[in-house]
């Protein structure tokens, strides 16, 4: 996609000096050929015995004399005109001078005559000059201040005069640059969903025909990275229209009122331009539910929404005009935003399944040079949970570490590494563990995975290492499933939780509980979430049954769970929680006790080889 900048374009205007210029052109012809009397004013020079006879016949009026240059300036009247004279002084003759002055009352000796120039020069420079200076270097500082908050403000939002504009970027898509559904994969349903507007965009006659009218608005939900801000812009590919893109937090300004004022100037343009479609981006910044409990007034952030309401309820849907927006967090959406009439179209966007990421991790394979020999399969089975940006991300690591490796081409084992990468960190190379804390964390780890390979209905183990990484971990023991699992039994939870536990199991039976390390910190962390949740949202045990004793925030934010009971159930679900760690640990640390043969003989296996698979681990054990 490229930008596209539909501006009216206007001559450029003259800068202020080229005025200045022309003013001070006129103002001196003026005074050249309007006041050449004027003009003419300047100091006559004379003789001293001219001086001395002009005394006489009582022409002169006022005398003053100039010790810098030792001469006298007078001013004399000869043919009814007044003039300003000069004239040296005879030497000696300074005494004589005096008397003959002293002998005309009328002359004003030692009076300072001003030097006589051109009264309208006098008023340019003493007015007119300082006056286009400062309004010159005014407009310069202007210019050099709005140059430099447009740099720092993108989107016009420098420029004073653009406060009320949307700012929104506008893309037009076409056959070579534009994103279509072809770049998006693992939404299959998402990108079903979308396709009927990019239908209606294409033929609006069909859906007339029948009575039919376009969703106003279309809500994609969902976590972050799973592609909403792509499909948004896939249905403007599609549809090939020009194509709105603003974040909602780019609304929200320091004015009241600014905020309203560019949710207008949108839709202006969306109506200029339909069809088209306009995109949100992270509404919820705008869109939250309003607040009657507050000081009771309207702030710039509702103030923004209401506008927002307005606007959907005014545009009409037959010319074409589709609003998409993006959010993580519908439920603090407005109930008025999400009515039927303004987004009539909820569509989610989540995790990709086993085929989604395996569609994604090919998708972006296409950009990248690979030997031709990558399992996708087992790559998609190691990465469940992850995103189409992070699975984006492991296929540039893959691509990056190749390089490092001086290799032209993506094998196998770099793709597998990224994941690692990804998941744990990379390999903290000079990092110096002691052998004795080398041995706890091989039979730690060796611990989970014993204690997961004896229980049915476990993960199989694919990958057990030692090897230090990045995100603090000395080791990590990898459990993948050979399907995607959308459900989780009681047993199997609770055998999860006896894995957890199963690496300081096996330093409590070798080293002995009184050398136990900090090294199940994380391990414990787990076990006691997933134990609480088996209790208070899945329901699974006798004494509380099917009551839901905490609510989950932001579920697509991490979850943030929240206890919603009495203190004294809370309590109960305390002691509960810790029964039944304490259950799982003690069959962990049984199971490892009757295998305690294999613990040595495996942990010693892992010292040596630093990293095994799990199907070399799966021949140790059954041999």
């Amino acid at each position: 996609m490229h930008e596209v900048v539909n501006e009216k374009r206007t001559p450029p205007k003259k800068p202020f000096i080229f005025y200045a210029i022309i003013a001070f052109v006129i103002i001196m012809l003026l005074n050249a050929l309007v006041f050449p009397s004027l003009m003419k004013q300047s100091v006559v020079e004379v003789g001293y015995d001219q001086f001395l006879e002009m005394i006489d016949q009582d022409q002169v009026k006022e005398v003053s004399y100039d010790e810098s240059t030792g001469q006298f300036v007078f001013v004399g009247e000869e043919d009814n005109n007044t003039r300003i004279y000069k004239t040296g002084i005879w030497p000696d003759d300074g005494e004589r001078l005096l008397q003959q002055l002293r002998e005309h009352p009328d002359i004003k000796f030692e009076a300072q005559i001003p030097t006589q120039t051109n009264p309208l020069l006098s008023f340019i420079l003493t007015w007119i000059f300082p006056i286009l200076f400062f309004f010159l270097i005014g407009e310069l500082s202007y210019r050099w201040m709005q140059k430099r908050m447009k740099n720092q403000m993108p989107g016009g939002m420098g420029n004073a005069m653009s406060f009320g504009k949307s700012g929104a970027k506008i893309y037009v898509a076409d056959a070579k640059t534009g994103v279509t559904f072809a770049d998006v994969a693992g939404q299959d349903e998402a990108k079903e969903s979308l396709m009927e507007v990019v239908d209606f965009l294409h033929e609006p006659k069909k859906y007339a025909a029948i009575g039919a009218k376009l969703p106003k608005g279309v809500l994609l939900v969902g976590p972050p990275g799973t592609g909403k801000t792509l499909l948004a812009k896939a249905v403007a590919g599609e549809a090939s229209v020009p194509f709105f893109s603003i974040s909602g937090s780019e609304f929200v300004e320091m004015f009241v009122g600014m905020g309203a004022a560019k949710v207008r100037d949108l839709f202006k343009q969306a109506n200029e331009k339909a069809p088209c479609i306009v995109f949100i981006d992270e509404i919820d910044a705008i869109g939250q539910k309003r607040n009657t409990g507050g000081m009771g007034g309207n702030d710039e952030r509702e103030q923004t929404l209401n506008q927002l309401l307005a606007e959907m309820d005014g545009f009409d849907g037959q010319k074409g005009v589709v609003l998409l927006a993006a959010t993580n967090r519908p439920e603090s959406l407005d109930p008025a935003l999400l009515r039927p009439g303004r987004f009539d179209r909820r569509v989610p966007v989540e995790l990709p399944d086993l085929q989604g990421r395996k569609a994604i991790l090919m998708v972006h394979a296409k950009d990248i040079h690979t030997d031709g020999n990558i399992d996708w399969d087992i790559i998609a089975r190691s990465t469940a949970g992850a995103s189409g940006a992070e699975l984006a991300n492991i296929i540039n690591e893959s691509a990056l570490r190749a390089v490092r490796e001086g290799r032209s081409c993506v094998s196998q084992s770099d793709v597998e590494e990224s994941v690692e990468t990804v998941i744990a960190g990379a390999q903290r190379k000079s990092a110096v563990i002691s052998d004795h804390e080398k041995k706890i964390v091989a039979y730690h780890e060796i611990g989970h995975a014993l204690v997961a390979a004896k229980q049915s209905g476990s993960a199989p183990v694919t990958k057990i290492t030692i090897v230090p990484r990045t995100s603090g971990a000395l080791g990590y023991t990898m459990q993948v499933d050979q399907g995607e699992r959308l459900l989780m039994s009681r047993k199997e939870i609770l055998n999860k939780i006896a894995t957890l536990t199963g690496g300081r199991s096996a330093e409590e039976l070798i080293f002995g509980k009184d050398n136990m390390t900090t090294g199940a910190s994380n391990d414990i962390e787990q076990a006691t979430k997933l134990a609480r949740a088996l209790i208070t949202r899945y329901g699974m045990t006798d004494e509380f049954d099917m009551v839901a004793l905490e609510t989950v925030q932001n579920q697509y934010l991490g979850g943030d769970a929240s206890l919603a009971c009495a203190a004294d159930t809370a309590s109960k679900i305390d002691e509960r929680v810790v029964e039944i760690i304490k259950t799982a640990h003690e069959k962990a640390f049984k199971i490892l006790k009757e295998n305690e043969m294999k613990l040595h003989e495996l942990a010693r296996h892992l010292l040596e080889k630093e990293t095994i698979t799990g199907d070399e681990f799966m021949e140790l054990l059954n041999r």
